[in-house]
């Protein structure tokens, strides 16, 4: 039995294919990320469309009330190691940062919980939350260009 995937959000954007893989499965997070940067509201119907096939053939991954508490953790303990790496100050981020970290993590917690590789294009950011919850990880360009080794 294969490993089921599933895809960030920057894979979905970068990377144009014309069928998933047999064990796909859909984040709901990335769904969502992807209907609120829409360009357009026939894109959001269809992205919406897209969701509720995949809920409806049980391959939707949905977080539930204890991936949102992990992940919350994951990011109270990578805000704690980037203070002790700044001598006890937080140090500033990027507007947003925060919260793309979070939906990140929401992502992997929930694609760890029931088996499945994230595919991304994100490698640092979910190289750090990995440490803290060790999900299975790919990069996209690995995946879509080779023979989908393990990185």
């Amino acid at each position: 039995m294969s490993v089921p995937v599933t895809f960030d959000t920057s894979v979905i954007i970068a990377y144009t294919f014309s069928e998933l893989p047999k064990h796909f499965l859909l984040s709901a997070v990335v769904i969502a990320e992807l209907s609120a940067g829409a360009d357009d509201d026939s894109t959001r119907r269809d992205l919406e469309a897209t969701r509720r096939a995949h809920e409806r053939d049980g391959k939707l991954i949905v977080p539930t009330a204890e991936d949102w508490l992990l992940a919350s953790r994951v990011l109270f303990w990578l805000t704690q190691g980037r203070k002790k790496k700044a001598r006890g100050k937080t140090p500033p981020q990027q507007p947003g940062a925060a919260q793309r970290m979070m939906l990140d993590a929401l992502i992997a917690v929930s694609a760890r919980r029931v088996g499945a590789t994230v595919v991304t294009n994100d490698w640092d950011d979910y190289k750090a939350i990995q440490y803290y919850c060790n999900v299975k990880l790919q990069r996209g360009a690995y995946y879509f260009n080779r023979g989908r080794s393990n990185q």
